[in-house]
């Protein structure tokens, strides 16, 4: 059994010089309180260490997407205070990037077409951490018979290991845990792992902040990162929100939009659910206010090293924490 292992340097040690970091929504709802948290522990780990920052619309599922949900994303951005560097970047104008970096694993002999249906991956009884795990029937040639396929990479009995900078210690053994994943779906649309991995290459991504929801995504991005001997940045995965029911905050839970208007007392209220401790008395400042100050004493080493916390919202929309959850 083979091991990567990749170094992560703690928290605000690293090395600094060209740090960029990037916020990345996908265009499927408005920003929502959990939307605002990973942008403003993007946005500030980024800027308290001199870095630049970027905004990238992942708009690769259109089945998926809010008509119009992208230029209210930006505008949301923007009315919290958030400045970013160069332009924003599109998914759906780069398919050429991934069409390249495919055919170059093709050529490897690292992905290979594959006409297994949904039904029949299940069917076999393989669980991973996604689900259902492949079982790499295609391996050895597809179906004959079925022209519509999707694109797999292999993965080996192989353990990705390496250091979040919030998480800790974590491990995956792809083939065990994950099986050969897709690459490109049989539909035509761009999986979200190799997407992001050739955008943040491209974009000169060096630091990657985002939910612990993700967090079992990396090993993958990782190991796609190894193979296209692209450079890896360092990971920080902060704690998701979820109700007490245990769902995460999301545009899939029906997570109420932004409201116009109160800028600075939602600030107040993410910098609060990121663990930094923001003075009561800033509670109904405004935005500008909240930036100045979160920019003084911002600390990832503030955040609990869990996947995600509970919270509750009371009467006047305050979040609340209540039990935690890993």
């Amino acid at each position: 059994m083979g091991s990567v292992v990749t170094g992560q340097k703690d928290g605000v040690e690293a090395d600094d010089a060209g740090l960029t970091g990037r916020f990345a929504p996908s265009p499927t709802g408005d920003l929502h309180m959990g939307s605002l948290m990973a942008a403003a522990a993007s946005y500030l780990m980024a800027r308290t260490q001199g870095g630049k920052w970027l905004v990238r619309i992942e708009d690769l599922d259109p089945p998926r997407e809010m008509p119009g949900a992208a230029d209210r994303i930006l505008f949301d951005l923007d009315r919290f205070g958030f400045e970013w560097d160069g332009p924003v970047e599109y998914q759906s104008r780069r398919h050429d990037r991934y069409r390249a970096a495919l055919d170059r694993l093709v050529a490897m002999g690292e992905a290979y077409p594959c006409t297994c249906t949904r039904k029949e991956i299940q069917s076999a009884g393989l669980h991973g951490v996604d689900g259902f795990r492949y079982s790499g029937l295609c391996r050895d040639g597809v179906h004959p018979d079925r022209l519509a396929h999707a694109w797999r990479l292999k993965v080996h009995d192989q353990v990705v290991a390496y250091r979040d900078g919030i998480q800790g210690e974590s491990r995956q053994n792809l083939s065990k845990e994950v099986g050969d994943f897709v690459l490109r779906r049989a539909d035509g649309l761009w999986a979200y792992q190799l997407a992001v991995v050739v955008d943040d290459v491209e974009q000169g991504v060096t630091q990657v902040v985002r939910g612990a929801d993700l967090l079992d995504s990396t090993p993958r991005q990782m190991w796609l990162q190894h193979l296209l001997r692209y450079p890896q940045p360092d990971y920080f995965h902060i704690p998701v929100i979820v109700n007490p029911a245990g769902e995460k905050l999301s545009k899939q839970t029906l997570a109420p939009a932004l409201l116009p208007g109160r800028e600075g007392w939602q600030l107040w209220q993410a910098l609060h659910l990121l663990w930094q401790q923001p003075p009561e008395a800033l509670r109904y400042a405004d935005a500008d206010t909240l930036w100045t100050w979160a920019l003084q004493h911002w600390s990832v080493k503030k955040m609990p090293q869990k996947r995600a916390v509970s919270v509750s919202i009371d009467k006047n929309g305050d979040f609340e924490f209540s039990a935690c959850k890993k």
